[in-house]
């Protein structure tokens, strides 16, 4: 089981959207961040339930609050199994500058590895793109994507390492 710890925090896959979920929505809606209700939305109908191959919603937690969630999916955008999206970062304000986005996003990454071919993502945010192009995102031309990220083997092919050079 993928689990990681950073700064205290706990990172884990959650297959239930856990107790202090709601509470985290509520930030990010006073944030005007609307992703977090799609998730809840989408897992509680069943749209989306990051329960494909390669799929994960991972939790990360301080003791057993939830600081930060974030997704890894199919992206439907492409007609390409092997893409993966990274979906619904969001980290509470209490939480944040203090690499546990990063950590996430690391976890998200890692868990992709032998299922993608490479992870794509959308932000509408400064902030969110000045994040993403200082941990190794590519920016992305496409009109359903701002930021990009290859996963390739390395020369031995037994594991898989991302390019470009990401800190993750």
């Amino acid at each position: 089981m993928l689990e990681k710890k950073t700064q205290s925090a706990r990172i884990i896959p959650i297959a239930e959207l856990p107790v202090g979920f709601d509470l985290l929505c509520e930030e990010a809606a006073a944030d005007g961040f609307r992703f977090m209700e799609r998730l809840c939305t989408e897992w509680e109908s069943g749209v989306n339930r990051f329960d494909a191959a390669g799929e994960v919603l991972i939790g990360a937690f301080r003791g057993e609050e939830l600081a930060a969630v974030g997704g890894l999916s199919i992206d439907h955008h492409m007609n390409d199994p092997e893409i993966g999206r990274l979906r619904h970062l969001y980290v509470r304000r209490s939480d944040r500058r203090n690499g546990l986005a990063t950590a996430v996003v690391r976890a998200l990454v890692k868990s992709g590895r032998g299922h993608f071919h490479s992870v794509r993502l959308f932000t509408d945010t400064a902030a969110g793109s000045a994040f993403y192009d200082k941990i190794g995102f590519a920016r992305s031309d496409s009109s359903t994507a701002t930021h990009e990220l290859a996963l390739v083997n390395d020369d031995a092919g037994s594991s898989m390492h991302t390019t470009p050079s990401i800190p993750l």
